[in-house]
């Protein structure tokens, strides 16, 4: 490995390990991935901490690098059949706690991607919340890592 890949990996790591902060709410461990390289559709997941003593709502998210972004969740289809599904009205961020956007789960989902997702490249995405207003966040891309739970089949 060179000096300025060792040098640029360090960067990253020491940029993806500092926590976003607005108003009580603080966003940690986040990542983005694609399913290859040049797909067209993208998510990004994190931890999502309220630290302030009133619930807030995340309610949108935006991303200079797709067309469109979205707050989505899945839905149970049955016969192991897992749906992704836009929510409108965004998540809940309860006082004091702390909300999961994670594979297979509650996610930030990126459509019509205008730049590939490298690994380890770092993007940005801003959160808009009800209460703590707009939270930039700088998300590096992860390919390998796994999800926490096995493989569904998923519709779109």
């Amino acid at each position: 490995m060179s000096i300025k890949t060792t040098l640029l990996a360090a960067a990253i790591a020491a940029v993806s390990a500092l926590p976003a902060v607005a108003e009580g709410i603080m966003v940690k461990d986040a990542y983005a991935r694609a399913a290859t390289p040049f797909a067209k559709t993208g998510a990004a997941f994190m931890m999502i901490m309220n630290h302030s003593d009133q619930d807030d709502r995340l309610i949108n998210a935006t991303a200079g690098v797709a067309k469109r972004v979205e707050l989505h969740t899945h839905k149970d289809m049955g016969e192991g059949v897992m749906q992704m599904m836009h929510v409108p009205e965004g998540f809940t961020v309860a006082a004091g706690e702390m909300l999961m956007l994670q594979r297979g789960g509650k996610h930030v989902m990126m459509m019509g991607l205008t730049e590939t997702f490298d690994q380890d490249k770092v993007i940005e995405i801003t959160l808009t919340f009800e209460k703590a207003g707009e939270l930039v966040v700088e998300v590096p891309v992860d390919l390998t890592r796994k999800p926490a739970e096995g493989a569904h089949k998923m519709s779109h």
